[in-house]
């Protein structure tokens, strides 16, 4: 399942995790959020139970985006015990993405 972060859910959600939380920091307008998208969505339910995989649009969260320097799109943060454990910014494959979610799990 693909979670949809929010300010009325991140703490919760993501700092408060007992799973590592991968967020897809995205944006609608934005060409290489759009092709990462079916790559978030398969980690999603591959990881089910493992990791939690979500999105958080920019647009609407700017104050969270903000709090985490993001600065570029697609950002993809994990979160492990309600720490920022890596970041990565732009287009990747999903093999790189899925590396670095091993590292968590």
């Amino acid at each position: 399942m693909e979670y949809k972060f929010t300010s009325a859910n991140f703490e919760a959600e993501v700092l408060k995790s007992e799973l590592p939380v991968l967020v897809d920091f995205f944006a609608d307008w934005c060409g290489p959020c759009k092709m990462m998208a079916p790559i978030v969505e398969s980690l999603a339910e591959s990881y089910e139970g493992k990791v939690k995989v979500g999105k958080l649009n920019i647009d609407d969260e700017m104050e969270i985006a903000q709090r985490y320097r993001v600065m570029s799109i697609p950002t993809f943060i994990i979160f492990k015990d309600g720490q920022a454990v890596d970041v990565s910014v732009g287009a990747m494959s999903k093999e790189e993405l899925e590396k670095k979610l091993q590292k968590v799990c």
